[in-house]
C-alpha cells in the first residue's frame, strides 16, 4: 500500500511515493530540472502559468512510477503541499482567464493596506488575524480594478493546489487553511469572512466549496488517471499550503512547537494554542492543517522573502565561477563570526511582512576595500538571512510563544553549517535536522486523510532525527552581529 504527495512549488514540482507501512520514500522526483521561470512584467510583479504545474506534475509523476515499479492500482490516497497565496482565476468552462499571480508578487500591498484602514484594524485582527496586506483576496482587488474584462468572466478562484485537484478530480474546493491564505477566513465565525468579500465587492459563489483539510476531496478521473498513468478513482485526500505541510512533516501539530524552513523565502512556523494575532500584524496567522473551532491551532507564521534566493544570487554574482554551494560555505567559514563589519540586509525579493509590507530592498553595509572581499559578502549574506529570522522570531516570542527548539528539513539553507550554526547561537534555539520534504509530508497527510493512518503521531513515528544543533557556549559574538544588524534595519526602515 503506497501513498502518493506532490509539492508545488515555485522553482519546481516535487512528486514522491511512500510505503504507507514503513514511512518509507520509495520514489522521488522534481521537475523542471533548472528553476521554473517566474514572470515578472513589472517591478515587483510575480506570475507564473499554472498548466506548467500541470506539465511538470504529469513528468514527476511518470518519473516516480518509472523508478519505484509501483502498480498504480497500489496508491491509495494523493495530498498536495503547495506555495502559499496564489491567485488562480477560471472561468464557467474552467479555462485558465490569466496566469497565477503568486506569493511574492507585491502589487497588491496597497489594496490590503486599504482595506485594513477603512475596514478598521479591530474587525480585521479579531476576525482574520491578519491584515489583508498582499494576500491572495488582496491580489483579488487588484484584478478587479484593473483588470475588469478578466474579473467579470471570473466563475471561481483557486490557490495552486486546488487547481491542480480541479486537473484531478473534477472538483473545485478548498479548505479552512487554504481559505486563510487568502485572508479569507472568520475565526470569530468559523467560515469564509463575508465582510471583507463585501468590502471588496466580490461574489461569495466565486469561492470553492470548503471541505476539512483531512478528508476525501475528490477522485481522480479516467481522463486525468490516463495523464497521469494513475488508477482512476484514486482519491485526493489531503491538501495545505507549502508552510503548514512543512510543518506536518516535521509532526509539529501542537502549541508550542516550531517548524523552520529555509529555502527561496524563509519561515519560522510556530503553533499557538489560542485565537491570537500579532497587533501589528508582522507575522501571519493562519489555520493549522488540525485547526478546529473547538482545539484551535494557529500556525504564527514570520516569513522572509529574502533568504535562498539571495544566497543563490550570490552565487551567480559573487561566487568565484563554478563555485558550488558547499565551497561558498567554506569560503565564507575562512572569515570570523560577523564578517568582520559587513552586513547584509537581505529583502530584495518584494515586501516584507515583518517590516510592515515595506519593500526595502536589499543593501549592503560596512564595506571596507582594504580588507574585505567576497568571503565577508557571502557570510554577511548567511548571517542577514540567520538574523532577518531572529528578527521574526522576537516579534513570535512577544506573543508569548517561546522558541527554544527548532525543528526542520535537512535541506536548502539548513545544508549550510554556517547557517544552522548561526541560528542556533543568536536564537539560543537547539535545532533539530530531520529527513524528509514536503512532498513526503503531503503524501502522509493524505493517509491521514484517507484514514489509512489513525492520527498524526501514527503517520509519523518513523520520522528520523539525522542531526541536533545546540548553541555555542559563547553567544556574544552572534548577538553583537545581530545588534549591529538590527541597528542597521531599523534606520533603513
Amino acid at each position: 500500500m503506497y501513498l502518493l504527495g506532490y509539492d508545488i512549488g515555485t522553482s519546481s514540482v516535487k512528486a514522491s511515493i511512500v510505503n504507507a507501512e514503513s514511512g518509507k520514500c520509495v520514489a522521488s522526483d522534481f521537475f523542471p530540472k533548472v528553476e521554473a521561470p517566474i514572470k515578472a512584467l513589472h517591478q515587483g510583479w510575480a506570475e507564473q502559468d499554472p498548466e506548467s504545474w500541470w506539465e511538470y506534475l504529469k513528468q514527476a509523476t511518470r518519473s516516480v512510477l518509472n523508478i519505484s515499479k509501483v502498480d498504480p492500482a497500489d496508491i491509495k490516497a494523493i495530498g498536495f503541499s503547495f506555495q502559499m497565496h496564489g491567485l488562480v482565476c477560471v472561468d464557467k468552462d474552467r479555462k485558465l482567464l490569466r496566469d497565477a499571480i503568486i506569493w511574492c508578487d507585491s502589487r497588491a500591498v496597497p489594496y490590503g493596506e486599504k482595506a485594513f484602514r477603512e475596514i478598521g484594524a479591530d474587525m480585521c485582527l479579531s476576525h482574520l488575524l491578519n491584515s489583508p496586506g498582499n494576500f491572495t483576496a488582496a491580489k483579488l482587488a487588484w484584478v478587479k480594478e484593473n483588470e475588469p474584462e478578466v474579473f467579470s468572466k471570473i466563475y471561481k478562484v483557486m490557490l495552486p493546489a486546488d487547481y491542480i485537484a480541479m486537473k484531478m478530480t473534477g472538483e473545485i474546493c478548498t479548505t479552512p487553511e487554504g481559505l486563510s491564505n487568502y485572508v479569507l477566513w472568520d475565526f470569530k465565525e468559523n467560515a469564509p469572512a463575508s465582510f471583507l468579500m463585501d468590502y471588496f465587492g466580490f461574489d461569495m459563489s466565486i469561492l470553492p466549496e470548503v471541505r476539512p483539510t483531512f478528508s476525501v476531496q475528490g477522485s481522480l478521473t479516467d481522463e486525468a488517471a490516463a495523464q497521469l498513468g494513475l488508477a482512476p478513482g484514486t482519491p485526493v485526500t489531503y491538501r495545505a499550503g507549502d508552510q503548514p505541510n512543512n510543518a506536518l512533516s516535521l509532526n509539529v501539530f501542537n502549541p508550542g512547537e516550531i517548524a523552520a524552513t529555509a529555502g527561496t523565502s524563509g519561515v519560522v512556523y510556530a503553533v499557538n494554542g489560542k485565537v491570537d494575532c500579532d497587533p501589528k500584524s508582522r507575522v501571519n496567522c493562519f489555520a493549522h492543517v488540525n485547526h478546529s473551532a473547538e482545539a484551535p491551532r494557529i500556525g504564527v507564521l514570520t516569513c522572509i522573502n529574502g533568504t535562498g534566493i539571495l544566497n543563490s544570487w550570490m552565487k551567480r554574482n559573487i561566487a568565484p565561477e563554478g563555485l558550488s554551494y558547499d565551497g561558498m560555505n567554506r569560503l565564507a567559514e575562512s572569515v570570523p563570526v560577523g564578517a568582520e563589519g559587513v552586513s547584509i540586509i537581505p529583502f530584495g525579493n518584494g515586501a516584507e511582512r515583518i517590516l510592515q509590507n515595506q519593500e526595502t530592498g536589499c543593501s549592503i553595509h560596512g564595506i571596507n576595500f582594504n580588507i574585505h572581499n567576497r568571503a565577508h559578502l557571502l557570510r554577511a549574506a548567511q548571517e542577514g538571512i540567520v538574523f532577518s529570522f531572529m528578527y521574526g522570531i522576537e516579534i513570535t516570542e512577544a506573543m508569548g510563544l517561546k522558541v527554544d527548539t527548532i525543528h526542520a528539513g535537512n535541506a536548502n539553507m539548513f545544508l549550510s553549517p554556517l547557517f544552522r550554526e548561526t541560528l542556533a547561537a543568536v536564537s539560543g534555539a537547539t535545532i533539530k535536522l530531520y529527513e524528509t520534504d514536503g512532498s513526503v509530508g503531503a503524501a502522509k497527510g493524505a493517509g491521514i486523510g484517507a484514514g489509512i493512518y489513525k492520527d498524526h503521531d501514527e503517520a509519523f513515528a518513523t520520522l528520523r532525527m539525522i542531526s541536533e544543533i545546540t548553541p555555542p557556549a559563547d553567544r556574544t559574538p552572534y548577538l553583537e552581529a545581530y545588534a549591529r544588524w538590527k541597528n542597521i534595519l531599523l534606520r533603513e526602515s
